[in-house]
């Protein structure tokens, strides 16, 4: 009994920043509702200007959690620019914590208010955050045939026109790469056959639409392509086989001892504009990715598993870049929980923000 109890206080770990990144939504969307209203009759660059430093407050607060309360090693692998630049992200993609490397790359550069995400369509039904992502300047995107060029185009000109910061996050293979879901990777396997490419084991094939839109887009806007390869240590069972990557409250429940990232950043000059080539020079990026987890994975040499080639950076996020945001939202949350009036609003706006969001992204692409 003494056992299962302590299995099961173990596996409530993801409860308390569950409850807190959760609970302070509504905090959150009341503070960037007011300053929307406000900013209405300004020019567009004013209103992101302080969206971006909302959204930072928020994902801050959010990495406290997922570093400094996790107390994961990030190791970094490559040269991180330390200047802030207008940037498409591509990565390969396992697991949902996948967004928040992205993170943690941004505050290392002190851009964490410039990411933005290309997200599958179905992820604008989520409470709150579905809305305000797409009100942050991320775009939602459906899968294959459905796939609408000219929504995404004029999204992304929009944002340009605004001179919004840019630091879009694509992940390219359009779902996750899932080791206990073995049809999805022999599919994107054959696919990669008939169309004479490569055949790829750790990573998925990578569709090249969203990323060439992208690219092509804002081409004359960008300063680079960053290529990120993500690996999480302790994924590999007994016998040497891959696992599925730690989900977000696994993550939080300490599951993961290391995270390794290796960044490229790729200048625009080297990526081909037409899409029968770019899509050439997307899957050769994924090659390049594929080799490395072979690499960390599969390697004869155990001395080389577990870690990406070349010198590698143990980053620690300072709790000076987090911390604050956590009291400041965590105390504005409390104090509108301590009065009836503060609690009937924090309900109200659960429940009219859904809704309300629900039907602005069921009508606005």
């Amino acid at each position: 009994m003494l056992l299962s109890l302590v299995l099961h206080t173990y596996s409530m770990r993801y409860v308390l920043p569950a409850a807190v990144m959760m609970g302070t939504a509504p905090t959150y969307v009341l503070a960037w509702g007011a300053w929307r209203l406000l900013s209405a009759v300004l020019p567009a660059r004013f209103y992101r200007e302080v969206d971006d430093r909302l959204y930072t407050i928020y994902q801050s607060m959010v990495l406290f959690f997922f570093e400094n309360y996790t107390g994961v090693q990030v190791i970094i692998y490559g040269d991180l620019p330390k200047n802030k630049e207008n940037v498409i992200y591509i990565s390969n993609h396992q697991c949902t914590v996948d967004w928040i490397i992205a993170d943690m790359l941004a505050i290392r550069q002190n851009v964490l208010g410039h990411v933005r995400y290309v997200l599958k369509d179905g992820l604008k039904w989520l409470p709150l955050y579905g809305w305000y992502f797409s009100q942050h300047g991320g775009v939602y995107v459906k899968r294959s045939a459905k796939f609408n060029e000219k929504e995404m185009r004029e999204k992304l000109r929009a944002q340009m026109k605004a001179e919004t910061p840019m630091y879009l996050v694509i992940f390219p293979e359009g779902t996750r790469y899932n080791p206990e879901i073995p049809k999805v990777i022999a599919d994107s396997q054959s696919f990669a056959e008939k169309e004479g490419l490569a055949i790829l084991k750790h990573v998925l094939t990578p569709r090249v639409k969203a990323t060439h839109v992208a690219i092509d887009s804002m081409k004359e806007y960008l300063d680079a392509v960053y290529d990120v390869t993500v690996a999480y240590e302790g994924t590999v069972d007994h016998k040497g086989q891959r696992k599925l990557a730690p989900s977000m409250t696994e993550f939080l429940c300490k599951e993961c001892p290391r995270v390794h990232i290796f960044i490229d950043r790729i200048d625009l000059k080297d990526i081909p504009e037409e899409q029968m080539y770019m899509r050439r020079w997307l899957h050769e990026r994924f090659e390049i990715k594929d080799k490395l987890l072979i690499e960390f994975y599969d390697a004869k040499d155990s001395k080389r598993r577990n870690k990406f080639p070349g010198k590698s950076v143990h980053s620690k996020l300072s709790l000076k870049k987090t911390l604050p945001s956590l009291l400041f939202l965590g105390g504005l949350t409390a104090s509108m929980l301590l009065t009836e009036s503060g609690r009937k609003l924090y309900v109200k706006t659960w429940i009219y923000g859904t809704l309300i969001g629900c039907l602005w992204v069921s009508i606005k692409p």
